[in-house]
Protein backbone atom coordinates (compact mmCIF):
# COMPACT_ATOMS: atom_id res chain seq x y z
CA UNK A 1 0.00 0.00 0.00
CA UNK A 2 1.28 3.47 -0.82
CA UNK A 3 0.25 6.82 0.59
CA UNK A 4 -1.40 9.46 -1.58
CA UNK A 5 -1.88 13.14 -0.80
CA UNK A 6 -5.66 13.60 -0.74
CA UNK A 7 -7.33 16.52 -2.42
CA UNK A 8 -8.73 18.99 0.08
CA UNK A 9 -12.50 18.42 0.44
CA UNK A 10 -13.06 22.16 -0.11
CA UNK A 11 -11.49 25.00 -2.07
CA UNK A 12 -8.37 26.14 -0.24
CA UNK A 13 -9.69 29.72 0.00
CA UNK A 14 -13.16 28.72 1.23
CA UNK A 15 -12.30 28.71 4.95
CA UNK A 16 -11.08 32.32 4.98
CA UNK A 17 -10.86 34.37 7.09
CA UNK A 18 -10.59 31.56 9.69
CA UNK A 19 -7.93 29.66 7.72
CA UNK A 20 -6.28 31.22 4.70
CA UNK A 21 -5.32 29.79 1.33
CA UNK A 22 -1.71 30.57 2.26
CA UNK A 23 -2.01 28.28 5.28
CA UNK A 24 -3.22 25.44 3.04
CA UNK A 25 -0.44 26.07 0.52
CA UNK A 26 2.08 25.33 3.27
CA UNK A 27 0.14 22.95 5.51
CA UNK A 28 -1.39 20.69 2.87
CA UNK A 29 0.90 21.34 -0.08
CA UNK A 30 4.22 21.17 1.75
CA UNK A 31 3.92 19.69 5.27
CA UNK A 32 1.39 16.94 4.52
CA UNK A 33 2.98 16.18 1.17
CA UNK A 34 6.37 15.72 2.85
CA UNK A 35 4.88 13.03 5.13
CA UNK A 36 3.45 11.24 2.09
CA UNK A 37 6.75 11.30 0.18
CA UNK A 38 8.87 10.20 3.15
CA UNK A 39 6.27 7.67 4.28
CA UNK A 40 6.30 6.00 0.87
CA UNK A 41 10.11 5.81 0.90
CA UNK A 42 10.07 4.14 4.31
CA UNK A 43 7.17 1.82 3.46
CA UNK A 44 9.01 0.55 0.40
CA UNK A 45 11.88 -0.56 2.63
CA UNK A 46 9.66 -1.96 5.41
CA UNK A 47 7.71 -4.47 3.34
CA UNK A 48 4.42 -3.69 5.10
CA UNK A 49 1.26 -4.20 3.08
CA UNK A 50 -1.63 -2.64 4.99
CA UNK A 51 -5.09 -3.15 3.51
CA UNK A 52 -6.22 0.38 4.39
CA UNK A 53 -4.81 3.46 6.08
CA UNK A 54 -6.19 2.66 9.54
CA UNK A 55 -4.61 -0.81 9.46
CA UNK A 56 -1.37 0.71 8.23
CA UNK A 57 -1.38 3.08 11.22
CA UNK A 58 -1.82 0.11 13.58
CA UNK A 59 0.90 -1.90 11.84
CA UNK A 60 3.46 0.91 11.81
CA UNK A 61 2.67 1.91 15.42
CA UNK A 62 4.15 -1.45 16.45
CA UNK A 63 7.40 -0.47 14.72
CA UNK A 64 7.45 3.20 15.74
CA UNK A 65 10.18 5.60 14.70
CA UNK A 66 10.21 7.52 11.45
CA UNK A 67 7.94 5.02 9.69
CA UNK A 68 5.10 5.51 12.16
CA UNK A 69 5.74 9.25 12.41
CA UNK A 70 5.16 9.70 8.68
CA UNK A 71 2.23 7.28 8.34
CA UNK A 72 0.61 8.63 11.52
CA UNK A 73 1.00 12.21 10.35
CA UNK A 74 -0.55 11.29 7.00
CA UNK A 75 -3.54 9.73 8.79
CA UNK A 76 -3.92 12.63 11.23
CA UNK A 77 -3.73 15.28 8.52
CA UNK A 78 -6.14 13.42 6.23
CA UNK A 79 -8.56 13.18 9.15
CA UNK A 80 -8.08 16.88 9.94
CA UNK A 81 -8.99 18.03 6.40
CA UNK A 82 -12.29 16.13 6.73
CA UNK A 83 -12.85 17.65 10.17
CA UNK A 84 -13.09 21.08 8.51
CA UNK A 85 -15.94 22.54 6.47
CA UNK A 86 -16.72 25.93 4.95
CA UNK A 87 -20.23 25.36 6.36
CA UNK A 88 -18.96 24.08 9.70
CA UNK A 89 -18.97 25.27 13.26
CA UNK A 90 -21.82 26.44 15.37
CA UNK A 91 -24.26 24.10 17.04
CA UNK A 92 -24.10 20.44 16.02
CA UNK A 93 -27.16 18.51 14.91
CA UNK A 94 -28.11 14.86 14.96
CA UNK A 95 -26.65 12.20 17.22
CA UNK A 96 -23.45 14.13 17.95
CA UNK A 97 -25.51 16.99 19.42
CA UNK A 98 -27.36 14.66 21.78
CA UNK A 99 -24.15 12.89 22.79
CA UNK A 100 -22.32 16.17 23.48
CA UNK A 101 -25.17 17.28 25.74
CA UNK A 102 -25.23 13.90 27.50
CA UNK A 103 -21.47 13.50 27.97
CA UNK A 104 -20.35 17.11 28.47
CA UNK A 105 -23.51 18.72 29.83
CA UNK A 106 -23.68 21.40 27.13
CA UNK A 107 -22.07 22.61 23.93
CA UNK A 108 -20.43 25.44 25.88
CA UNK A 109 -18.82 22.96 28.29
CA UNK A 110 -17.62 20.80 25.39
CA UNK A 111 -16.11 23.87 23.72
CA UNK A 112 -14.38 24.93 26.94
CA UNK A 113 -12.89 21.45 27.43
CA UNK A 114 -11.86 21.13 23.78
CA UNK A 115 -10.11 24.50 23.74
CA UNK A 116 -8.44 23.76 27.09
CA UNK A 117 -7.25 20.39 25.76
CA UNK A 118 -5.72 21.97 22.69
CA UNK A 119 -4.11 24.80 24.64
CA UNK A 120 -2.60 22.43 27.20
CA UNK A 121 -1.05 20.15 24.55
CA UNK A 122 2.58 21.09 25.09
CA UNK A 123 4.41 21.62 21.84
CA UNK A 124 3.19 19.97 18.66
CA UNK A 125 0.17 17.73 18.52
CA UNK A 126 -3.56 17.30 18.19
CA UNK A 127 -6.79 17.62 20.16
CA UNK A 128 -9.51 15.08 19.39
CA UNK A 129 -13.16 14.44 20.07
CA UNK A 130 -13.38 10.67 20.40
CA UNK A 131 -15.74 7.96 21.53
CA UNK A 132 -14.04 5.74 24.10
CA UNK A 133 -15.80 3.04 26.12
CA UNK A 134 -19.20 4.29 25.00
CA UNK A 135 -18.68 7.92 26.00
CA UNK A 136 -17.47 11.00 24.19
CA UNK A 137 -14.18 12.41 25.46
CA UNK A 138 -11.58 15.03 24.63
CA UNK A 139 -8.13 13.53 24.12
CA UNK A 140 -4.85 15.05 23.02
CA UNK A 141 -1.88 13.45 21.35
CA UNK A 142 1.67 14.54 20.64
CA UNK A 143 3.43 14.53 17.30
CA UNK A 144 2.09 11.67 15.12
CA UNK A 145 0.24 9.83 17.88
CA UNK A 146 -3.46 9.13 17.43
CA UNK A 147 -6.19 7.74 19.71
CA UNK A 148 -6.90 5.24 16.94
CA UNK A 149 -4.03 3.06 18.19
CA UNK A 150 -5.35 2.92 21.77
CA UNK A 151 -8.88 1.75 21.06
CA UNK A 152 -10.79 5.04 20.71
CA UNK A 153 -12.96 6.02 17.76
CA UNK A 154 -11.83 9.43 16.44
CA UNK A 155 -14.74 11.72 15.53
CA UNK A 156 -13.05 15.06 14.70
CA UNK A 157 -9.60 16.52 15.30
CA UNK A 158 -7.91 19.90 15.38
CA UNK A 159 -4.22 20.25 14.53
CA UNK A 160 -2.32 22.34 17.09
CA UNK A 161 1.09 22.21 15.42
CA UNK A 162 2.09 25.84 14.87
CA UNK A 163 2.05 25.46 11.08
CA UNK A 164 -1.71 24.85 11.31
CA UNK A 165 -2.47 28.33 12.56
CA UNK A 166 0.58 30.59 12.72
CA UNK A 167 0.02 32.47 9.45
CA UNK A 168 -3.54 33.34 10.49
CA UNK A 169 -3.37 33.54 14.30
CA UNK A 170 0.35 33.93 15.09
CA UNK A 171 0.82 32.65 18.68
CA UNK A 172 -2.89 32.81 19.61
CA UNK A 173 -3.62 29.08 19.81
CA UNK A 174 -6.70 29.59 22.05
CA UNK A 175 -8.26 31.90 19.44
CA UNK A 176 -7.54 29.37 16.68
CA UNK A 177 -9.20 26.57 18.66
CA UNK A 178 -12.24 28.70 19.46
CA UNK A 179 -12.52 29.68 15.80
CA UNK A 180 -12.31 26.01 14.80
CA UNK A 181 -15.32 25.14 16.99
CA UNK A 182 -17.28 28.28 16.15
CA UNK A 183 -16.67 28.35 12.39
CA UNK A 184 -15.01 25.26 10.93
CA UNK A 185 -15.66 21.95 12.70
CA UNK A 186 -17.44 19.50 10.40
CA UNK A 187 -20.29 18.10 12.48
CA UNK A 188 -21.52 16.00 9.54
CA UNK A 189 -18.14 14.20 9.54
CA UNK A 190 -18.45 13.69 13.30
CA UNK A 191 -21.93 12.20 12.90
CA UNK A 192 -20.72 9.88 10.13
CA UNK A 193 -17.82 8.66 12.28
CA UNK A 194 -20.07 8.19 15.29
CA UNK A 195 -22.44 6.03 13.22
CA UNK A 196 -19.65 3.96 11.63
Amino acid sequence: MSLHLPELPFAKDSLAPHMSADTFDYHHGKHHNAYVVKGNELLADAGIEGTDLEQLVHDTAKIGGALFNNVGQHYNHSFFWNSLSPNGGGAPTGDIAARIDADFGSLDEFKAQFVAGGVSQFGSGWVWLVERDGKLAIEKSANAETPLTSGAKPLVVCDVWEHAYYLDFQNRRPDFLASYIDNLVNWDFANANLAA
